[in-house]
């Protein structure tokens, strides 16, 4: 009986982890998808502005001038980046998901084995 305890503690500590593995993964992505929707922003406010108009980039305390191809490339390579980096993340979290369905069917198997041979007893 203290095996079969043993192993459910064991199991209990690893679903633990997958659950915070996923919230972790879960809480990046909502982070990932605010930069997102930050960088739309910004690429819709290039596509109002003129061609002479100066656009600035914040360089530490100093606004530098930033010419408009080179910073809509920048918001573009932007949002490639954060694009790929969802779609890692949505991976992890379905691959997370799976895992911890697995956990608990593990669990509840063990918890009914031990519980038919308590009752079997």
């Amino acid at each position: 009986m203290a095996e079969v305890q043993a192993k459910l503690q064991s199991l209990s500590e690893e679903f633990q982890k997958l659950q915070q593995d996923l919230q972790s993964a879960v809480d990046s992505r909502q982070k990932l998808e605010g930069q997102r929707q930050e960088n739309l922003g910004v690429q819709k406010e290039f596509e109002n502005l003129d061609e002479d108009e100066t656009i600035y980039k914040l360089v530490g305390p100093v606004l530098l001038k930033q010419e408009k191809f080179e910073a809509e490339s920048t918001v573009k390579g932007r949002l490639d980046f954060i694009g790929g980096e969802i779609t890692r993340l949505e991976d992890q979290i379905k691959e997370t998901q799976g895992n911890i369905e697995k956990k608990k069917t593990e669990i509840i198997q063990i918890q009914a084995g031990a519980q038919g041979a308590i009752g079997g007893q």
